[in-house]
């Protein structure tokens, strides 16, 4: 679930605008539907295609990390937004660039497959077209030159159907279509800094609707996509807090190297904060080092991020910013008491402040 940005959004928008917001277009159901959930809900409150990840340069070995994310949103069910966020991290040079757009659709989206998603900003064109874990991403930040990524994509695991259904469950707030394709194999190119570099690496897909309903200013979300090396497993992780009702709700996934499907619930897993780092530009503080504990399934983890700032400044309406933490992170511990590694990408929004 990664809701908070675009829930943030959706206030802004609704309440500078005067919209009522409604979510009676939302799509639940027993279980998801592959591939017909893959396309566009039409109207849905809130939903995206949001694909993160490590490459490679198949000549030199260099890391790089991609997030890469449309969201369509229709807070009103009158009038469709899209939102596209694309952020390359580079561990070479500790650079984190990024570049966003959100506007206004001239039209409804209507379901098609296979989706066709794109937005213009100044004089460059962003897509994603693709289904089910077959996706061809194109990019070129308008906002920093020479950062592009030219990438094809094929599963190598089958769909993860979270909660078993593909549906999750969040309180009562609300009940939204969840499922990730958690290893992509992902070939093509990203440009740095102008030179093209061919890259090898994977990709982390999540699809997922039905999210305007999770929305508070006062709710802090924490996300974590895990890929271990060996054995080949994944772990999906989420923790919300209500900083004012004290509430939480986790939850997440553990995918076996054979397809198993768990649901975690808040009593299987434990995240710890070890490390805290500021940013120098909000003075936002965000975790910048976690413990993950999964003893069901042996695993005794830390995560830590290949440099410390990923924070994205989202600009909203001129006036407003909207501050989240988004990164490329490197996995270490133990799983059954022997030497694990693999890759993670972790989301913060709305943390407390210093």
């Amino acid at each position: 679930m990664k809701s908070v940005l675009l829930s943030s959004l959706l206030l802004l928008l609704t309440a500078a605008c005067g919209l009522k917001t409604t979510n009676k277009y939302d799509v639940v159901a027993d279980r998801a539907q592959l591939p017909q959930d893959e396309a566009v809900h039409p109207r849905n409150s809130l939903e995206w295609w949001y694909l993160t990840g490590h490459l490679k340069d198949v000549k030199t070995g260099e890391a790089y990390g991609v997030e890469y994310v449309f969201f369509h949103f229709n807070p009103s069910g009158d009038k469709d937004y899209q939102m596209v966020n694309f952020a390359i991290t580079d561990p070479q040079t500790k650079q984190f660039r990024y570049d966003y757009a959100v506007a206004p659709l001239p039209q409804l989206l209507t379901a098609q497959l296979p989706i066709s998603l794109r937005m213009t900003k100044q004089k460059q064109t962003w897509t994603l077209s693709g289904q089910e874990g077959r996706y061809h991403l194109q990019a070129r930040m308008a906002q920093h030159s020479g950062l592009a990524i030219d990438l094809t994509t094929t599963p190598a695991k089958p769909v993860l159907l979270h909660g078993g259904t593909g549906y999750e469950q969040y309180g009562t707030a609300a009940r939204a279509g969840y499922y990730t394709y958690p290893r992509l194999t992902t070939t093509g190119t990203v440009e740095i800094d102008g030179q093209v570099r061919q890259v090898t690496g994977e990709l982390w897909y999540d699809r997922q609707w039905n999210c305007n309903a999770v929305m508070s200013k006062d709710t802090g979300w924490d996300w974590f996509s895990i890929q271990l090396d060996q054995p080949r497993e994944e772990l999906m992780l989420y923790q919300l807090q209500n900083r004012v009702t004290g509430e939480g709700i986790n939850g997440g996934s553990h995918y076996g190297p054979q397809a198993q499907n768990t649901h975690l619930g808040a009593a299987d897993f434990k995240l710890e904060t070890l490390a805290w780092w500021t940013s120098p530009r909000t003075g936002q503080r965000y975790p910048a080092k976690w413990r993950v504990q999964v003893p069901s399934q042996g695993y005794d983890l830390v995560l830590e991020p290949v440099i410390p700032d990923q924070e994205l400044n989202v600009r909203i309406f001129r006036a407003i910013t909207i501050n989240y933490w988004e990164g490329m992170c490197r996995v270490s511990g133990t799983h059954n008491g022997k030497p694990v590694s693999g890759n993670s990408y972790v989301e913060i929004t709305n943390p407390a402040k210093k």
